[in-house]
């Protein structure tokens, strides 16, 4: 039989106490979690178990400690004075961290009740003590971590985890995607898996590839989203397919973005937009009901040209104010050469001639009273921050009681009436504006009135402001390459009404594409697909590709359209950003256990890491870095 191991605790506590290992079974079993503990089960008897978050020896023959669970905390009191001398002895021992097992009685706290804990008006007694493991000290502490750089928490995350505010980020990520289970399992969706070794597809972001041992020279690819396959699934007759899935891009990160990422994935077959859309809201809404007792209403819903007009974005944030206003006419009659010359700015389309609404413009934000906030300084950073999306500067003036004032107050005079009428001035009221081609000035005071916004604090805490975004352009030109390029993905069906003109106008045909928008933030996207694959072929023709592209890259479902295929379409949920809002967070690593960092770098594992020689030779595969097997991750 092998012996028990013992580890010590430290060289200066090691003759104190020994921690003992499996295979011994637990001499206490836990019968509750910390967190659950209230004033009903006074005079119980309990066992709990888990982590020292504090420890405090009060020098008057009693020590106190919070034990942790990722339910919460409780206190325990070791009454040293009548415990027995075994216990006592080991529980001068304890530190943080350390894994334990108590049991005892449950009295009401007998210092008073502490507010802050939700067990604070019980604590429980100790009348037996199991060390289940020691700990090292630890790097970073659990209710220090919210205060530590990224970096080490992320070194730590098993650390890190243990915060409360993580096991409860951890725990609404499983209530979600169980309502999800539940939910969609309620309408006869079927959970199905799709592959994770595939071929690679283009879907607008780089492939992470895998080299295929078995097959020299060849890869397989790592999906970005299960799209083939949950339409390869309609033709195959599942009708509703549901998976909670992993994507992978190969693309930079950012706050709200992982290279590795889960979605909540679903296809329906014989519907129509509306019924994938009704589908969604319901699920929306029910979520928010268990989640918050929240209801979310009727989803409004807003074209993508109104939401571009208005809002400058797809993904409107309708909680605030601050809409655009094209003001190009009234701009045309000032002298402003930087006016005048945007507004001689085109941009052409496939014949040649302006695009359909692509001609320059001139754009513009009310900011209205109260604007203290809005300094000089602020007024001028705005003109860098416009920069960053390819506009010159963003020109501005103030409506003062006798005219307008400062910036380009003096071109502004002239059509001063106007410019209150088109804008709804009142005195006080600063204008931005953002004068360039159509696609840029767009963007520029889309970005600009959310920054704004924050500027001014005005968006509204605890609101919930979904909206259904519809009718996306299907096609966009792209003047360097010369094609059509489609703006979601070329199996994105036309709007039923748009199947005359697609072909013949594509620049200016509707799809058949949603997106459910919340706070500014596009959580679930999705489309009706082509189904028929005259309108299939058509569309490939539209954006360059040919049959033997086409082939390559989509044989296998191409060749699945021509054996039966249904009317279907469906929505992907991005699970992570859904949990961000939920939790309120604005990073995305919060909400993954095991994120990378921004530079796409697991700090706990050190991957990406070298691998042993013999596996390149193994995969046939050659590397051009010197040293790879030796070399570490460069963070």
């Amino acid at each position: 039989m092998r012996p028990q191991r013992r580890v010590h605790l430290s060289t200066r506590r090691q003759s104190l106490v020994h921690c003992r290992y499996y295979p011994r079974p637990l001499m206490l079993k836990r019968t509750n979690m910390c967190g659950s503990l209230r004033a009903s089960h006074v005079g119980q008897t309990v066992i709990l178990a888990g982590w020292i978050n504090t420890y405090r020896d009060q020098g008057r023959g009693l020590i106190f400690t919070d034990l942790r669970d990722r339910e919460g905390l409780c206190q325990v009191v070791f009454d040293l004075e009548q415990a027995a001398e075994k216990m006592v002895t080991l529980a001068k021992t304890l530190r943080r961290e350390y894994v334990i097992a108590v049991k005892g009685t449950v009295r009401i706290r007998a210092g008073g009740s502490n507010p802050k804990l939700a067990t604070g008006e019980i604590e429980i007694v100790a009348e037996e003590l199991e060390l289940l493991n020691a700990a090292e000290p630890p790097p970073i502490l659990p209710d220090e971590a919210e205060r530590t750089n990224e970096e080490t928490r992320l070194k730590y995350r098993y650390i890190d985890l243990r915060r409360p505010r993580m096991q409860q980020i951890l725990e609404t990520r499983s209530r979600v995607t169980k309502f999800a289970r539940d939910y969609f399992g309620g309408h006869k969706f079927l959970e199905i898996e799709t592959p994770l070794l595939i071929k690679t597809t283009p879907e607008g972001a780089r492939d992470f590839i895998v080299p295929a041992r078995l097959h020299p020279g060849k890869w397989y690819a790592l999906p970005q989203s299960p799209q083939l396959f949950k339409q390869i699934l309609m033709v195959a007759g599942c009708d509703r397919y549901l998976q909670i899935c992993k994507c992978m891009r190969d693309e930079d990160p950012r706050a709200d973005r992982q290279a590795e990422f889960t979605q909540i994935d679903l296809e329906m077959s014989f519907i129509e937009r509306e019924d994938v859309m009704s589908m969604m809201s319901g699920f929306v809404k029910g979520l928010w009901q268990e989640l918050f007792t929240y209801d979310v209403g009727t989803i409004a819903r807003i074209t993508y040209a109104d939401s571009m007009e208005r809002f400058g974005i797809d993904r409107p944030d309708m909680r605030y104010g601050l809409e655009t206003r094209d003001i190009s006419a009234i701009a045309a009659k000032t002298d402003f050469a930087v006016f005048k010359d945007a507004l001689a700015l085109v941009k052409t389309g496939p014949d040649g001639t302006a695009a359909t609404g692509k001609r320059g413009v001139v754009k513009a934000i009310r900011v209205p009273t109260p604007n203290e906030k809005i300094t000089r300084k602020i007024l001028d950073s705005y003109s860098e921050f416009a920069k960053t999306f390819k506009a010159g500067g963003v020109p501005y003036t103030k409506l003062g009681a006798n005219g307008f004032e400062t910036g380009v107050a003096k071109f502004c005079e002239p059509i001063r009436a106007e410019l209150i009428a088109a804008l709804g001035l009142e005195v006080g009221d600063i204008v931005l504006f953002a004068a360039d081609h159509y696609d840029i000035a767009t963007k520029t005071l889309g970005e600009l009135r959310q920054k704004v916004a924050r500027d001014l604090q005005i968006i509204p805490e605890g609101e919930w402001n979904f909206v259904w975004v519809v009718d996306f352009p299907m096609f966009d030109w792209d003047g360097e390459g010369k094609r059509w390029v489609a703006l979601h993905h070329p199996f994105t069906s036309p709007n039923p009404d748009q199947f005359d003109v697609f072909a013949s106008d594509p620049g200016a045909c509707l799809s058949a594409g949603y997106d459910l928008v919340l706070n500014g933030s596009e959580i679930a996207g999705g489309s009706i697909r082509i189904h028929n694959m005259n309108v299939q072929e058509t569309v490939f023709k539209l954006i360059g590709l040919t049959e033997a592209d086409a082939k390559m890259k989509f044989g296998f479902l191409l060749d699945a359209l021509r054996h039966g295929a249904p009317p279907h379409g469906g929505i992907a949920f991005g699970l992570d950003r859904l949990v961000m809002h939920i939790v309120g967070t604005d990073n995305i690593r919060d909400v993954i256990a095991f994120p990378k960092t921004q530079s796409g770098i697991d700090l706990m594992t050190d991957a990406p890491g070298p691998v042993d020689p013999e596996q390149l030779v193994e995969t046939h595969v050659r590397s051009t870095v010197p040293d790879t097997a030796t070399s570490s991750t460069t963070r």
